[in-house]
């Protein structure tokens, strides 16, 4: 496997292909249509900005993406991120989205990054079990937050302290740098 930076012009189609099941078939996402391969391109030209989007193949193919946002628009949570996984059907629990996640979080952790979060539509074990094995800790739950597939969702709230984030220190912190 493969771990490098998402291509929007070579890349969009895969993940949108990977992320089509999981708008439509689940309330993993809560977007209510799977984006077209011309929005996820769009996408990762924007995010890829100021954050990383990771993308995983094999041999034949993309198996997985993940990605990196802005956690919140006022300043002083610059230093922190949200971040998501996302991995073909039929692929997952191989070790794809945790090898995604420990690329993206070096490369957040190099930029400045000191904080990930991710929200988790529940239940979702799997989910939960790869971000806690990963080193996440639980810090709330927003109760039916969401509503998709005729029903009201709770989304879970977990966050990372990122590796060398030093959030102990009093000093300010030297500014997040753009991705890349």
């Amino acid at each position: 496997m493969q771990i490098r930076d998402a291509c929007a012009e070579r890349d969009a189609a895969a993940c949108a292909a990977i992320y089509a099941p999981y708008v439509r078939d689940t309330v993993i996402s809560f977007e209510d249509r799977p984006p077209s391969a011309g929005e996820l391109a769009q996408r990762i030209e924007t995010i890829t900005q100021t954050h990383p989007w990771l993308v995983a193949a094999d041999e034949a193919a993309l198996i997985g993406f993940a990605y990196a946002t802005r956690h919140r628009e006022r300043a002083s949570y610059r230093w922190a991120t949200d971040v998501a996984v996302y991995v073909t059907p039929g692929r997952q629990r191989a070790g794809v989205g945790r090898a995604l996640y420990r690329a993206l979080f070096d490369r957040l952790a190099r930029q400045g990054f000191r904080m990930a979060c991710a929200g988790i539509t529940l239940p979702n074990e799997a989910s939960v079990g790869l971000h806690e094995a990963l080193g996440f800790q639980p810090v709330g739950v927003y109760r039916k937050i969401g509503w998709k597939l005729g029903a009201w969702h709770d989304v879970g709230w977990w966050q990372l302290a990122l590796p060398g984030a030093g959030i102990s220190g009093e000093d300010p912190p030297r500014e997040p740098q753009p991705a890349g």
